[in-house]
C-alpha cells in the first residue's frame, strides 16, 4: 500500500515527530458524560494508528481523524479528550 508511508508521515507530523509503533486497542465507547472515564493519550495514539493503517491516502486519514475526534487542536488537545 503506497499511500500508508505518506499516512504514517502524516500522522508523525501531527504528533510532533514522536514516534509511532503497533496497531493496538482502541477507545471504548463512552456510556454518559458523567461516568465516562478520560480517554488517554496512549488510547488516542493507538486509535489514530488504526485509522491510519485503513485509510487510502494522506486525504483521507486527515477526514477520518477529524470525524472521530482525533485531530488535535492549537493546543494539542483532542476532541474526544474533552
Amino acid at each position: 500500500m503506497s499511500g500508508s508511508v505518506e499516512v504514517r508521515q502524516f500522522l508523525l507530523r501531527q504528533d510532533g515527530g514522536e514516534q509511532l509503533s503497533g496497531v493496538g486497542g482502541l477507545p471504548g465507547q463512552r456510556s454518559a458524560p458523567a461516568e465516562a472515564p478520560k480517554v488517554s493519550d496512549d488510547q488516542v495514539r493507538r486509535a489514530r494508528m488504526a485509522v491510519a493503517s485503513g485509510s487510502r491516502d494522506v486525504e483521507d486519514c486527515a477526514q477520518l481523524l477529524d470525524m472521530l475526534g482525533l485531530t488535535p487542536d492549537d493546543d494539542g488537545n483532542t476532541p474526544v479528550q474533552r
